[in-house]
């Protein structure tokens, strides 16, 4: 197996893992939040799923000056509907990761448009997995406050 395949592998198992825990979220929660700074249970969702879109640009150096996603000004309806929505952008984000080669992984350097901060491609996509993995966290402690029972992510 390629370096590639095991961080496509390893963002395929994050979602997985990330979709069990949204779907037990109940309509009557989508704009919980445990303080008036937070994301809302949807809002995370929905950060979460455009973020593919900002990765896909970043990883291909493409520009972010003007950025907007096609999430714009687009109602949050459902997990569901979210997740049927960020799919084609998430496929894309993946096929681009699988293209790379062992060498542009290691060799390429990626510029984080936010911090500024260099990171080689490889480390970076490792970074992006972290990402969402700890929303994943944050999603449980949500999940815990409002009282909800959580599925195992670890099945």
């Amino acid at each position: 197996m390629t370096q590639s395949e095991l961080i496509v592998l390893n963002f395929t198992e994050i979602r997985r893992r990330s979709i069990k825990l949204w779907k037990a979220l109940p309509e009557s929660q989508y704009n919980w939040k445990p303080d008036e700074k937070a994301m809302t249970s949807m809002g995370m969702i929905r950060h979460v799923l455009e973020a593919d879109y900002g990765w896909n640009m970043i990883i291909n150096n493409e520009s972010m000056t003007n950025y907007h996603t096609p999430w714009e000004n687009r109602p949050l309806i459902s997990v569901a509907d979210e997740l049927e929505f960020a799919q084609p952008y998430r496929n894309t984000f993946l096929e681009r990761v699988r293209q790379f080669s062992d060498r542009e992984l290691n060799e390429t350097e990626i510029v984080h448009p936010g911090n500024g901060e260099k990171k080689n491609l490889g480390k970076y996509l490792l970074r992006i997995g972290y990402h969402e993995s700890v929303h994943a966290g944050q999603f449980l402690t949500y999940l815990r406050a409002m009282g909800i029972d959580r599925p195992s992510v670890w099945d």
